[in-house]
């Protein structure tokens, strides 16, 4: 079994999170008993998964000294929001490159929700990850002067690598 306790870690969440039980729907199901993981309950920019991954990679990022937190995702990534509240929690920057995967956005789903909560967050983010390829593709950049995205392969640019994003 691995040792999680031998890693960095940054306590961001009110863990474990309740386990609950499900009495009706295992009643209407004819058993088993069927319980729920409570994980809005972390306290974390209104809870998620994430919060616990984000223990363990915020950690190593301040043990290599960043000051910034980068990430990728979707407009409304749930992973984005978590990461810019770890971030505004410790004091730290964030960089988010979102970008839309839906057919046919609208102003709200630009403007509400997740998005929402990153900026209100202090979270910077960019309009688009192919975006930011297109206009920026910065191949040269150490992983601790300006980190690159393992989905992507780009770095962020000259201007923001001032900062120490990881």
């Amino acid at each position: 079994m691995l040792d999680l306790g031998r890693f960095p870690r940054v306590r961001l969440g009110h863990l474990p999170t309740p386990l609950e039980p499900m009495a009706r729907l295992s009643a209407r199901l004819g058993g088993p008993s069927l319980w729920i993981k409570r994980d809005d309950c972390t306290g974390l920019a209104t809870g998620g998964n994430k919060t616990r991954k984000l223990e363990y990679l915020v950690a190593d990022a301040l043990q290599q000294g960043a000051d910034t937190l980068l990430t990728l995702g979707a407009l409304q990534s749930n992973h984005a929001r978590q990461t810019a509240a770890a971030a505004a929690k410790l004091g730290l920057k964030c960089v988010l490159i979102l970008e839309e995967r839906v057919s046919q956005p609208t102003d709200a789903y630009r403007h509400n929700g997740n998005i929402l909560l990153d900026r209100l967050q202090a979270a910077a983010p960019t309009p688009s990850a192919r975006w930011a390829m297109s206009v920026a593709p910065w191949k040269s950049c150490s992983r601790r002067r300006a980190s690159a995205s393992a989905s992507t392969g780009w770095c962020m640019p000259p201007a923001a690598a001032a900062r120490r994003p990881v």
